[in-house]
């Protein structure tokens, strides 16, 4: 929401759990971004990611890992993507930043490798 309010960016924030759901909503309301922001309550395994351009990941390390490959298939290359406080295994990020004693790890969806013939 801080990039929807500072930046006027569009996002979908999607969540299993509707308690989550209506706190965002909640707080969408609250941030005034509620025509730049939608969450659904969906599960992410089950989510078409294809659209999307950023992907900021609250999910644990067991998640990021078995999510993993679904964003390599389904993300276009350079599509950037940012987990808060876990890593994705031996996927390597492009950048880590240390803030309010927070790890942040950031990715860029690499070029599709060419298939063999």
């Amino acid at each position: 929401m801080t990039a929807a309010r500072k930046y006027g960016v569009r996002a979908i924030g999607i969540d299993i759990d509707p308690q989550r759901i209506r706190e965002a909503n909640r707080n969408a309301k609250n941030g005034g971004v509620t025509r730049l922001v939608r969450f659904r309550q969906q599960d992410l395994f089950e989510t078409d990611l294809r659209e999307a351009t950023v992907v900021t990941l609250y999910l644990l390390p067991d998640l990021n890992l078995k999510l993993r490959p679904r964003l390599l298939e389904q993300l276009r290359p350079g599509t950037r993507i940012v987990s808060h406080q876990f890593d994705m295994g031996d996927w390597k990020p492009d950048k880590t930043l240390e803030t309010g004693g927070a790890t942040v790890y950031l990715w860029t969806v690499p070029p599709r490798k060419a298939a063999k013939s």
